[in-house]
């Protein structure tokens, strides 16, 4: 496995308590990073990752809601007084309420482009002025394959995750001058509770349509992510890699 060290860096990890963000905010941790990691409303999981890491300093945890500008812009106040840097941003934390469109209730549209969607913008605009101020930065969005393929009953989500890709192209070309690349990552079916909820026969069928046969691991995801806030991928900008074995 390749090792990375982003000793002395500091990253943000939305819904970086459990999950695929959970193991984004590990590796981080392990290649020696300073992490926040942030979560919504799952305190009982953030109680234990954080005790999973009682060995290190080099954690904290803040609970928000990434959709609320004016929360996001509390915590990126009381970040800013704490640190002097900001080098990676990981806009991890996602939502999905799934629903034909017919049916959907107006309230899940809303709430998942809300968290998804303008949560990415909320994290990354407000991040973008920190990471200005040294001329560096690494921003990476967890986005998905449903907003390439549409998956049924998810137009929701699907509209949320392509459109973190458009933001990001855009974004991209925005800040390319001052040394901050800005990238997605696309997690196809990974192990999570995101999938786990799912009924047996359509997990079934979801593990049947990848080529390898078999859902990925969120530290399958976690290398990825920590390749793009290296050095080594200093001229990957406005990309959207795929971890998705095939699909």
């Amino acid at each position: 496995m390749v090792t990375y060290d982003f000793s002395g860096q500091t990253a943000i990890v939305t819904g970086g308590t459990r999950g695929i963000g959970g193991a984004i905010s590990a590796a981080l941790l392990a290649a020696g990073a300073h992490v926040t990691a942030t979560f919504a409303g799952n305190t009982e999981r953030a109680q234990a990752f954080a005790a999973s890491h009682a060995d290190t300093e080099r954690l904290d945890l803040r609970q928000f809601d990434v959709g609320d500008y004016d929360q996001v812009e509390a915590f990126y106040t009381e970040f800013d007084a704490a640190h002097e840097s900001l080098e990676i941003l990981v806009n991890n934390a996602g939502i999905r309420r799934d629903g034909v469109v017919g049916l959907m209730p107006e309230a899940d549209w809303q709430a998942v482009l809300q968290t998804n969607l303008s949560g990415t913008y909320n994290m990354s605009k407000m991040g973008i002025m920190k990471m200005m101020q040294n001329r560096y930065g690494r921003i990476i969005s967890i986005t998905s394959p449903s907003g390439k393929m549409g998956f049924e009953g998810q137009a929701n989500y699907a509209a949320s995750k392509a459109g973190q890709v458009a933001f990001t192209k855009t974004l991209s070309k925005e800040v390319a001058k001052r040394r901050i690349t800005v990238n997605c990552v696309s997690p196809g079916f990974i192990d999570t509770d995101f999938i786990g909820e799912l009924p047996p026969e359509q997990l079934k069928a979801y593990k049947s349509s990848v080529p390898m046969k078999r859902f990925g691991t969120p530290d399958e995801v976690a290398q990825v992510v920590l390749f793009l806030a290296s050095e080594a991928a200093a001229y990957v900008t406005g990309s959207t890699l795929e971890v998705t074995g095939g699909l």
